[in-house]
C-alpha cells in the first residue's frame, strides 16, 4: 500500500527488454535501508525490487504490466515519481493507494492558472464514471485531487511545490499517464451495481 506522496523522483539509467522488460532506476533513497522483494510504486505502479547497488535498484516488468500501464514508453534518462511501501505507523499523507494502476489517461491542455498549472486529462470510457470532483486520483503515482470532470475528461491543478518535487512540472500535451482510480469510488460503483 501507498499514499500517492512522492518521496523521490528517480531517473531511469538502464533498460534491457528480454522475455520481461528490466528496468535500473537511479535513487536518492539510502539503498542499504531496502530489501530484494521490496515493493516501490514507480510513476504509480508497485514494482518489485530484485537488485540494489549503491544508489540503484533493478525492477523486472511483466507483459502484462506493460500492456496496462505507460511503462512500455520509458527511454533511458526518463525521471520517474518514486514512493516506498507504507509501514504500519507511517502517516497517511494522500489517498489509499494500491499502485495497481487501472488504464492510462491522456493530456489533452495544460495551461498555467496564476502559480499553479491546470492540466486536462481524458480517461479511458470505461473509467471516467469512477472519477468525481473533490474526488481522489492517483496520476502517474500521486495523489491529486480533481476539480472538475465533463465526460471522461477531468482537470487537475498542480501546485508550485508539486511541480518542483514530482515530474509534473515536465508534463505536456500528448503525454499518457498512470491512472489509479480511487478505492472507495470503485466499491461505491459496484455496491450501485448490484443493488
Amino acid at each position: 500500500m501507498f499514499t500517492g506522496i512522492v518521496t523521490d523522483v528517480g531517473t531511469v539509467i538502464e533498460l534491457d527488454q528480454q522475455g520481461d522488460l528490466r528496468a535500473r532506476i537511479r535513487t536518492g533513497y539510502d539503498t542499504a535501508g531496502i530489501d530484494i522483494g521490496a515493493s516501490i510504486a514507480s510513476d504509480g505502479v508497485c514494482l518489485t525490487v530484485i537488485a540494489l547497488g549503491e544508489d540503484w535498484y533493478d525492477v523486472q516488468i511483466s507483459a502484462e504490466t506493460v500492456s496496462k500501464t505507460n511503462l512500455g514508453t520509458w527511454k533511458v534518462g526518463k525521471r520517474v515519481n518514486l514512493e516506498r511501501a507504507l509501514k504500519v505507523g507511517d502517516e497517511l499523507g494522500g489517498h489509499i493507494v494500491s499502485g495497481h494502476v487501472d488504464g492510462v489517461a491522456e493530456v489533452i491542455a495544460v495551461e498555467d492558472e496564476g502559480d499553479s498549472t491546470r492540466v486536462t486529462f481524458r480517461a479511458p470510457d470505461d473509467l471516467a464514471r469512477f472519477i468525481a470532483p473533490k474526488g481522489s486520483v492517483a496520476l502517474n503515482g500521486t495523489s491529486l485531487t480533481v476539480n472538475d470532470v465533463q465526460g471522461a475528461e477531468f482537470g487537475i491543478n498542480f501546485i508550485p511545490h508539486t511541480k518542483e518535487v514530482t515530474t509534473w512540472g515536465e508534463v505536456g500535451t500528448g503525454d499518457y499517464i498512470n491512472l489509479e482510480i480511487d478505492t472507495l469510488a470503485r466499491y461505491v460503483a459496484r455496491l450501485n451495481e448490484v443493488g
